[in-house]
């Protein structure tokens, strides 16, 4: 059985989250700070061949009127990117909120302003993925 990846793109840093084998849950795995494109794209492929992962959900940003805008224009270019290096199904999933709620359940678990940057990409990429889990699984 494969894997399906999540991933929080974004200027710094990309919050990476992997399925269990079932294809049920979202775990976060790590967050990913950013150097170069070339750099981000080999390290997001070498996570995604040690996992078996055959396709990457990857949360993209609109705006609340549901446009694309340049943020969002910035990760399609980059999962185009992804795509050509690595062959595996893309798929966008609409993260509005993702890190909001994300956030919130970081100041719930009373988890610390320092450490709560560390992971928030981790998290919002594990919300991302379980959204997308729970609507192909109902």
């Amino acid at each position: 059985m494969k894997r399906i990846m999540g991933l929080d793109i974004g200027d710094r840093w990309i919050g990476i989250a992997l399925s269990d084998l079932m294809g049920w849950t979202a775990q976060g795995l790590k967050t990913l700070e950013r150097t170069n494109i070339k750099k981000d794209l080999q390290k997001i492929e070498e996570i995604a061949n040690e996992n078996e992962v055959h396709t990457i959900i990857i949360g993209l940003p609109k705006n609340m009127n549901g446009t694309i805008g340049p943020q969002g224009e910035k990760v399609q270019s980059f999962a185009e990117r992804l795509r050509n290096r690595t062959n595996l199904n893309i798929v966008y999933w609409d993260e509005r909120l993702s890190t909001i709620s994300a956030e919130r359940t970081l100041l719930e678990a009373d988890v610390s302003r320092k450490k709560r940057k560390t992971l928030i990409d981790k998290v919002a990429a594990t919300y991302i993925l379980q959204n997308y889990l729970d609507s192909i699984n109902k």
